[in-house]
């Protein structure tokens, strides 16, 4: 199966043991895994030829969350990011966030609440504060946008 990386480590497939697809995550033991011309090639067990891995075409490939890179201060998973309550620094409540857009330069934040859609780029002068454990970010609105 040829797999699009998105990771910051390619080399990680190899010491992958499970692997889940789609986003039902369904989970498969990785059997072998090689990088070739900037895409990981993984032999999955229960996907013996192209017409099974065929089925499986689009679809996002996940790790476990004990298999996740560590990352780096000020740094977060997607899903570490949605359903947090964005709060100005005002203390305005903005409304949670939705989704993560990944765009080349940026992530953007989608904030569902009271103002309706609002779209925030995940830089530092922006996203000011994030406490997991409270369940909030604290954002700063940049002048024109909303």
């Amino acid at each position: 199966m040829r797999v699009e990386i998105e990771s910051d480590d390619p080399e990680r497939f190899h010491a992958l043991g499970t692997v889940y697809l789609g986003e039902e995550h369904r989970p498969f033991r990785v059997q072998g895994a090689r990088l070739h011309q900037g895409r990981a090639l993984l032999t999955l067990h229960g996907i013996a030829d192209r017409s099974a891995a065929e089925a499986w075409r689009g679809v996002y490939v996940y790790v476990s969350r004990e298999d996740a890179l560590p990352l780096e201060e000020n740094q977060y998973y997607h899903y570490q990011i949605i359903g947090l309550q964005a709060v100005t620094e005002e203390g305005e409540a903005l409304g949670r966030i939705s989704e993560v857009l990944t765009t080349g330069a940026n992530d953007v934040y989608v904030i569902q609440g009271p103002r309706g859609e609002i779209l925030l780029p995940a830089y530092q002068d922006v996203i000011l504060h994030v406490d997991r454990a409270s369940g909030r970010m604290v954002v700063r609105i940049p002048e024109g946008l909303v």
